[in-house]
């Protein structure tokens, strides 16, 4: 085992679904500390209070020398007090657990940079949702499903910034939360994913986040997903990250804003 040779803040953080990139956007980043002269990884805790829900996320993310990341992710949509407006009962909660797959296909987002070639991989995700009956009964027409997406990463060092762009094809009802596809559309969609960072210091990024998602279910209109953060690097093998996320309208419930908090601990 080594610290790792990687450049602070250069692995991003871990997204909601556990693969390396930012609070909301995958990006094509590898996680870990790691080069490619070894094995790195990442453990992440996520809470997201909102306005009338809460979501917490866990996972682990392993990076095989720069090139193979896997992940994994457990998620808990907490519904509180609104669980029983909706007739679920208070405290009524969705869970699902994400299994993910990212692979560097060209490109290296820092050491490239005499090259205008972003860092540039490919990326599946399997999600697992626990509430086939509701999801069924809300209209959902399947409680498990596979994304795929496409995603591209520059690190600009010169100019001290961090762009990302991603394109996802999925089917997800709110992440995978409400299951996928619906009564309203059932096959996949071209969702983006655009992020910017700007790094302040060596040890902070500050920037934000935009998601586009598929509007399936009759019952409830779905919103795009936003976020400002800011990222510290508290150590080399400890990242603190706080941002502002409005996620839109959430099973007929508005402006669902809130914050989201996480700590990762990097290797």
């Amino acid at each position: 085992m080594r610290a790792g040779g990687k450049l602070l803040l250069t692995g991003g953080i871990s997204t909601v679904e556990g693969s390396g990139g930012g609070g909301l956007a995958s990006w094509a980043l590898i996680a870990g500390n790691e080069t490619v002269d070894g094995i790195g990884g990442t453990v992440h805790a996520t809470y997201v209070p909102l306005a009338d829900y809460s979501l917490t996320s866990e996972g682990v993310a392993i990076g095989i020398r720069d090139r193979l990341e896997l992940s994994y992710a457990h998620q808990r949509f907490d519904t509180q007090k609104v669980g029983a407006a909706l007739g679920l009962g208070r405290g009524f909660s969705f869970q699902q657990d994400i299994i993910g797959a990212k692979l560097r296909l060209a490109g290296d987002a820092v050491i490239d940079q005499d090259s205008l070639l972003p860092q540039i991989a490919i990326g599946v995700q399997y999600h697992i949702a626990d509430r086939d009956a509701v999801i069924h009964a809300i209209g959902g027409a399947h409680a498990k499903g596979t994304d795929f997406y496409l995603a591209a990463t520059k690190v600009l060092l010169a100019q001290s910034l961090v762009l990302g762009g991603t394109v996802r094809l999925t089917k997800a009802n709110q992440f995978g939360l409400l299951g996928f596809g619906g009564d309203a559309h059932n096959h996949y969609s071209a969702q983006f994913e655009g992020s910017a960072g700007l790094l302040v210091t060596r040890r902070l990024l500050l920037g934000g986040e935009y998601r586009t998602k598929p509007d399936n279910l009759r019952f409830a209109r779905e919103d795009r997903a936003l976020d400002l953060f800011a990222a510290y690097a508290v150590t080399r093998n400890l990242t603190a990250t706080a941002a502002y996320v409005d996620l839109g309208d959430i099973a007929t419930i508005r402006h669902q804003r809130g914050a989201l908090l996480s700590l990762q601990a990097n290797f």
